[in-house]
């Protein structure tokens, strides 16, 4: 865990727990952890590589996202191992660097690619098969945090964002 770098994650099933809700509108709505969240913003101000590669579109994820300070959000990608591939060479991060969290079959390939591929507990057979690293928590109920939390524990950056005091 010494070397992670870069945090990578699905959406649906990862950060959130794989329900969505239609209106009768047809709009789908999900629900994501503010956990989750609150690790993930601490992840990119400890200056960790935050990267969300979904084949879900939906532009109130986007806006979720993008207020946690993530920059890197590739959604409706057909192809994820292209997507991740790109990702790693743009930033010049080796796949020793990375972290990944996915939940199911799209995820396979690219997760057979990185460092660390993990995944909820609530994941598919397959990628529990292939994961180093499977969390206590199910998709969109804390996994995401559970992973981060512990790789900035491991490297000292997890206490400086908590000052000891509660109020």
């Amino acid at each position: 865990m010494n070397e992670i770098t870069t945090f990578i994650f699905d959406v649906d099933g990862v950060l959130t727990d794989s329900s969505v809700f239609v209106t009768n509108e047809g709009e789908i709505l999900r629900t994501m952890n503010i956990r989750d969240g609150y690790a993930m913003k601490a992840a990119v101000e400890s200056g960790y590589n935050v990267c969300i590669i979904s084949g879900g579109s939906n532009e109130g994820v986007r806006v979720r996202l993008r207020n946690l300070g993530i920059t890197d959000i590739h959604l409706g990608t057909s192809d994820k191992v292209e997507t991740y591939k790109e990702y790693i060479e743009l930033y010049d991060i080796k796949r020793e660097q990375v972290l990944y969290m996915g939940d199911d079959i799209p995820d396979y390939h690219v997760m057979q690619l990185v460092g660390l591929p993990t995944c909820p507990q609530d994941a598919s057979p397959e990628i529990k098969g292939i994961a180093k690293y499977i969390s206590h928590k199910n998709g969109g109920k804390g996994a995401v945090r559970e992973v981060i939390e512990q790789v900035m524990k491991v490297q000292g950056k997890w206490a400086m964002h908590f000052d000891g005091k509660l109020d």
